[in-house]
């Protein structure tokens, strides 16, 4: 009885010292969990909340400052509103939040004078969320703003609003700001005047200038702002607004040599439109001034209305075909265009382009980008168009559709023979079959 006793009390006091241990060991667990699931998010450096706050909406940024003392402080500094971007749309129309118009009118009250870096984005198609970006603008009475970009995702609403209206509230940037260096203002129904008091406030500063599809600019808007703003070294404009005297206003011993011009040639009523011819002299005065220039032209006309194009040289760069483009028209871009650095033929139509492709090959000798989509070619004559442009062609993107197999290739063996010459393993782009 002693010795079960003993046994027995052997084991009790065992147990208890065995549980002890566990619930210290479940403790020490506990606390070290604890630990890691409840991290002080206040004491992060401002630092790290500012750079993760930079890439919140403002709707978020907003909701986000309302954590604790430290983040509102982050929410309220400087550097958070340096750059930008108003993202605007109406609820009804967009399936994307809506912001707040109250909290953006706090915003500008506070930061308006921190602001540097805007651009409105307008999401959906709405003349109400255009009218709100007019309405933001008109506020910005106390920026120094640098760069300013107005864009619609979807088609040109700020062409929907009064002229009026969109002009004044334009003006209040151009008259405040007196730094501009960067405006992208496509699709706008921006005008002359507006151009002039851009010009008299910002003169020495606009370094870019983006205003393609401006139906209420003149040439002479255009030739304004060339005359008074020497620093300027990006342009982007329709055809129409291209002069001879612009080129010569660019090439002017005053004006910094340009680095990029960026022309649309756009016609949306066949036969309706009208296109003037550049003198040559006035192309070569140009590029004697900017000889490095990147001269991109965007083409969306109709076959008949190339006539007054590609009949000289011409020094662009950069030449896309968005519309379709005859074999005749691409035969002189051979001819006409021997600083060619990339083309994109978006369709041509029924006729192989083999003489044209070599010829292009043969004249274009700076030519490193080549984009071909419903067109045809025979395989031969693709394969002696890379052998001829060797390795400096750097994107070669060709639908498999283009390709017409004959007698020396296949759509098999052409694979091997382009991938040789490029020096690289190349395939043809192949069609989605969803």
């Amino acid at each position: 009885m002693k010795r079960g006793r003993k046994t027995n009390e052997a084991n009790s006091s065992s147990s208890e010292e065995t549980i002890e241990k566990e619930s210290k060991r479940h403790k020490v667990i506990d606390e070290k969990t604890v630990v890691v699931q409840s991290p002080d998010w206040a004491n992060l450096l401002q630092d790290i909340i500012l750079q993760v706050f930079q890439y919140l909406p403002l709707l978020d940024r907003a909701h986000a400052s309302q954590v604790c003392r430290s983040w509102n402080q982050v929410f309220h500094m400087p550097d958070l509103w340096r750059c930008f971007e108003f993202e605007l749309n109406q609820p009804a129309t967009s399936y994307l939040r809506a912001t707040h118009p109250e909290l953006i009118k706090q915003i500008i009250k506070r930061h308006s004078n921190h602001l540097q870096y805007v651009s409105f984005k307008v999401v959906d198609s709405s003349k109400e969320s255009a009218e709100a970006a007019c309405d933001i603008l008109s506020q910005l009475v106390n920026c120094s703003l640098k760069t300013l970009g107005l864009i619609s995702t979807a088609r040109p609403s700020f062409m929907d609003l009064p002229k009026s209206h969109f002009i004044s509230a334009l003006t209040v940037v151009f008259v405040n700001s007196k730094s501009l260096s960067s405006l992208k203002i496509d699709d706008t129904p921006v005008d002359d005047p507006s151009l002039k008091v851009l010009v008299a406030n910002n003169s020495d500063t606009l370094k870019l200038l983006k205003m393609s599809s401006c139906p209420h600019v003149s040439p002479a808007g255009i030739l304004c702002v060339a005359d008074q703003c020497h620093g300027l070294r990006e342009l982007a404009l329709n055809y129409h607004l291209l002069s001879d005297e612009l080129l010569l206003a660019l090439s002017s011993e005053k004006h910094v040599r340009l680095e990029h011009l960026r022309i649309d040639v756009v016609s949306e009523n066949p036969g309706q439109t009208q296109f003037h011819t550049i003198q040559k002299s006035s192309w070569d005065a140009f590029i004697k001034h900017s000889p490095k220039v990147n001269l991109v032209m965007y083409f969306f006309l109709y076959e008949e209305e190339f006539d007054p194009f590609f009949r000289y040289e011409i020094p662009v760069t950069h030449l896309y075909f968005g519309r379709s483009v005859s074999k005749d028209v691409l035969g002189r871009v051979g001819m006409t265009c021997p600083r060619l650095v990339e083309l994109v033929v978006c369709a041509n139509g029924l006729r192989p382009l083999d003489e044209e492709l070599i010829r292009i090959a043969e004249r274009c000798k700076y030519l490193s980008a080549v984009g071909l989509g419903e067109c045809e070619v025979s395989c031969s004559a693709f394969v002696e168009f890379v052998k001829m442009c060797g390795g400096r062609l750097s994107q070669l993107s060709i639908m498999e559709e283009v390709l017409i197999p004959d007698q020396k290739y296949s759509l098999e063996q052409i694979h091997w023979e382009v991938s040789k010459h490029l020096g690289r393993v190349w395939f043809p782009d192949m069609m989605p079959t969803w």
